[in-house]
């Protein structure tokens, strides 16, 4: 990984320069503490500085000890290389680029949407003469795959570009965009947003292994638009498993790093493609205790839907940050609801098997089961009747097999 690294700077052009690393926060798996010692180690001799800046999105900060774990180092052990979270609920983080105009809007989401979108981002991506994008790919229920410039947004942006690109993502629904190759509406969308940036940026895009997330299957480095791509088609090959079948039951078991449904959800979104019509994803999560920290009360409020249920009902939802819409039928599903009669039709059941309260549950419009009453182990090898186990999901997109 040392020599990776380093390939980027072959020419020297960092020598004397401000660099800025953007990494993912902890839910995200990978061996981020050696990826990042290597670029402290190849970097750091010879550029003016090497910051680190936590691409979090909408996600809550992590403190030092978090820290501490997810970079693998002490804040000394560090040094001079400076961790920071991004701090997206403070409008003096951001300036602004420019703007991706309504006509732009318009002919990248083939007319789904048509709207100004002002493009503010983290100030310090400007401040730094150099940005490093450090992170995995995965198949990714908004953009298709994540990874690449969708660590500029939503990873360090402010809410403009969030919530059009994930209301957009919705629009289109999780269920068909998820694990698409190549250049998506959103990504797009994002990619567009990310050419006003004036900072020269560049990629180490990396892919690991489904069962040791300390294993790495590849390592992209160079343009970022370039080093995505290649990560991930490695990426479709890896971490998606095909099935011949669709599932009366999945039992999606969440791994500790997932700690509020916001980020849990994955476990419904990479495995609703296999669950038959009328099936159930039962997420088992005992602990998961909130919907999240950040937008929980927003979801409270209007709970999970399908996209129609919005879609065809705009003004009364007119107050709601579109990333939540988005969340909200991402959960929910592929559906339909009528506005004449007032009926929605989720094509799934979305079971919680988490420390969320039972009451909490079904006020939000999804099923509870009582996680103590889950016995993992008797939903394990019972493909033949219908009824799927995924020990650690999240990550690795399930799919049927075509033909």
């Amino acid at each position: 990984m040392r020599q990776h690294a380093a390939d980027l700077d072959a020419a020297g052009r960092l020598a004397g320069k401000r660099v800025l690393v953007l990494v993912p926060d902890d839910t995200r798996s990978g061996p981020l503490p050696a990826l990042l010692r290597a670029v402290r180690d190849a970097f750091v001799p010879r550029a003016a500085a090497v910051d680190v800046l936590i691409a979090l999105g909408t996600h809550p900060p992590m403190p030092p000890e978090r820290i501490d774990r997810h970079t693998g180092m002490t804040e000394a052990e560090r040094a001079p290389m400076r961790v920071f979270n991004h701090e997206w609920e403070r409008p003096e983080t951001f300036a602004s680029l420019g703007t991706v105009t309504a006509d732009e809007v318009a002919e990248i989401s083939g007319g789904l949407l048509r709207e100004d979108v002002e493009v503010r981002l983290n100030r310090m991506v400007v401040d730094y003469d150099h940005v490093l994008v450090l992170g995995p790919v995965f198949p990714h229920e908004v953009v298709g795959f994540s990874g690449g410039n969708k660590y500029f947004f939503p990873g360090v942006s402010a809410r403009e570009v969030i919530d059009v690109s994930h209301w957009l993502g919705a629009l289109i629904t999780s269920y068909e965009i998820i694990g698409t190759l190549g250049t998506t509406p959103v990504r797009a969308l994002i990619n567009k947003a990310a050419s006003l940036i004036p900072s020269d940026r560049s990629a180490l895009c990396y892919v690991v292994s489904p069962k040791d997330p300390t294993t790495l299957h590849g390592v992209f480095g160079g343009g970022i638009e370039e080093a995505w791509e290649r990560a991930a088609e490695l990426s479709s090959r890896i971490h998606v498993a095909y099935v011949d079948r669709p599932f009366d039951t999945v039992l999606s078991v969440v791994p500790a790093m997932y700690d509020e449904i916001w980020v849990g959800a994955k476990g419904v979104y990479k495995l609703e493609p296999v669950v038959a019509d009328g099936g159930e994803i039962i997420l088992y999560a005992p602990h998961i205790t909130e919907f999240s920290e950040v937008h929980g009360e927003w979801i409270k409020k209007i709970g999970f839907h399908v996209r129609d249920w919005f879609r065809l009902q705009p003004e009364k939802f007119a107050d709601v940050p579109r990333g939540v819409m988005a969340h909200s039928t991402h959960v929910r599903g592929a559906g339909t609801y009528d506005p004449a009669t007032g009926e929605e039709r989720p094509r799934i059941r979305v079971t919680l098997a988490t420390g969320i309260p039972e009451a909490e549950c079904r006020a939000v419009g999804l099923g509870y089961r009582d996680p103590a009453t889950v016995d993992v182990e008797s939903y394990a090898g019972r493909e033949d009747e219908g009824v799927l186990l995924v020990r650690k999901a999240g990550e690795t997109l399930y799919r049927l097999r075509k033909g």
